[in-house]
């Protein structure tokens, strides 16, 4: 049987920097449930993602594993003893392989990444070679796409903002520039220098890292769109998720706070609150006082540009992106 833990090196997502007596366990059952995975029939690729094991791994690296099965109609996560299991229907395996379907539906940056541990069709190789390999016409075009899908949210967020100015169709500008950032103008940025960008609770300090010499202007776009106030407003932000039902993102963005990742885990309550609590947001006058002081301060509503601010900052990022700056 092929071994499922040759990548598995680095240290323990609840380690410091140094390795620590729980990596052992770590690898173990993950190793385990790798193996199962691959003894299942319904299983026809198998691939590690995310930083855990590698050499970008933190404390708050959590174990991930991605199978392509047999007999699932659409996609499934799933835990296992603390490690997530990302199911995806085999038949996506077959219509990956083509860019032109692969770029509209498929999870680019973790096929693109992901370590390969389990491929007897070949094809998830093939879809990562794919990816890997396309010229720079290719990804013009695709920039191209994703500045046209930008440009069209943001137009009919503008429409949608001229028959309301209250504050709920401020708040929904806002979330919807930061949307565009991250769905369209940050992949498309990314895709100049020919990189995927991965979701995690980091995203602002790889950002920076990835693209902040390179492209200073669009990067200080995304900035303004968040309004990040270091530890202060990180520590403000999970006090205020209490009560939210946002107990896994709290979680999580603790995380990152006592690692120092501040800005990641603001960006992460910001976003996940916009998004579970969408419907509070829309009929914000309705909701309690005590509601609203909480969602204003997860939104970052004192601090964040609403409205058609938000929309022209995510205008100028689009053009910023656009001319790679």
């Amino acid at each position: 049987m092929r071994s499922a833990s040759p990548w598995l090196t680095g240290t323990s997502d609840r380690c410091g920097p140094d390795p620590c007596a729980t990596l052992g366990d770590d690898v173990q059952e993950l190793d385990k449930i790798a193996e199962r995975l691959i003894a299942d029939r319904k299983v026809r690729a198998l691939a590690a993602i995310g930083s855990h094991g590698t050499d970008l791994q933190w404390q708050g690296s959590v174990p991930t594993l991605l199978t392509f099965e047999r007999g699932l109609l659409s996609a499934q996560t799933e835990t296992r003893a603390g490690i997530q299991v990302r199911r995806l229907p085999f038949e996506k395996l077959e219509l990956w392989r083509e860019w032109d379907t692969a770029q509209q539906e498929a999870p680019l940056a973790v096929l693109a990444t992901g370590r390969l541990l389990y491929d007897p069709t070949g094809n998830l190789g093939r879809i990562q070679r794919l990816l890997l390999s396309l010229g720079p016409e290719r990804r013009a075009l695709y920039r191209q796409e994703l500045l046209a899908q930008a440009q069209t949210r943001l137009d009919e967020a503008r429409s949608e903002l001229g028959r309301g100015r209250g504050v709920p169709e401020q708040l929904l500008a806002l979330v919807t520039a930061r949307e565009v950032a991250l769905s369209q103008l940050y992949p498309a940025l990314l895709s100049v220098l020919h990189l995927w960008p991965e979701s995690e609770v980091r995203l602002p300090h790889v950002w920076r890292a990835v693209a902040g010499l390179r492209f200073p202007k669009s990067v200080y776009g995304l900035e303004r769109l968040y309004a990040f106030g270091g530890p202060e407003e990180a520590r403000r932000c999970l006090l205020a998720t209490r009560g939210l039902g946002l107990v896994e993102q709290e979680r999580r963005a603790r995380a990152a706070f006592t690692a120092g990742y501040y800005d990641g885990a603001v960006r992460l309550l910001r976003d996940e609150a916009a998004t579970l609590h969408r419907a509070d947001l829309s009929r914000w006058t309705l909701i309690s006082a005590a509601r609203q002081g909480k969602l204003s301060q997860l939104i970052g509503l004192e601090r964040s540009p609403i409205g058609p601010v938000a929309l022209d900052i995510a205008q100028e990022l689009l053009e910023d992106v656009r001319e790679a700056r």
